[in-house]
């Protein structure tokens, strides 16, 4: 009998209380100006490790262009100018060829 009693009040008790917790309000939105403020200060760390990250990076690239890279690429600029500058001459003795500095007759000459 007891157990019958129990079972009915513990019945009771749930549809009173199932509705009442319906009822209670939302929890406290958490502070907004908080986070936000969180936010901004690991968006700092997070730029300034990018920021040491590519100091050390080009260092290392810098340091690896000067070893590996630009002794190779000299070579090939030196070539390169050499070649314009002979090119150059060639054009500048054909112009020379073509167009002669002095007249040749009084009626050439202004």
């Amino acid at each position: 009998m007891h157990t019958k009693v129990l079972v009915f009040g513990l019945v009771l008790l749930m549809q009173v209380c199932v509705p009442l917790s319906a009822q209670t309000l939302a929890p406290d939105q958490p502070d907004s100006p908080g986070i936000l403020r969180s936010l901004v200060q690991k968006a700092r760390e997070a730029k300034a490790k990018v920021q040491d990250f590519g100091k050390t990076a080009v260092g290392f690239f810098g340091a690896y262009y000067e070893d590996h890279i630009q002794p190779v690429t000299n070579s090939y600029a030196e070539w390169a100018s050499n070649v314009r500058s002979s090119m150059w001459d060639k054009i500048q003795t054909s112009i020379d060829s073509y167009m002669p500095s002095e007249a040749t007759n009084a009626t050439d000459s202004y």
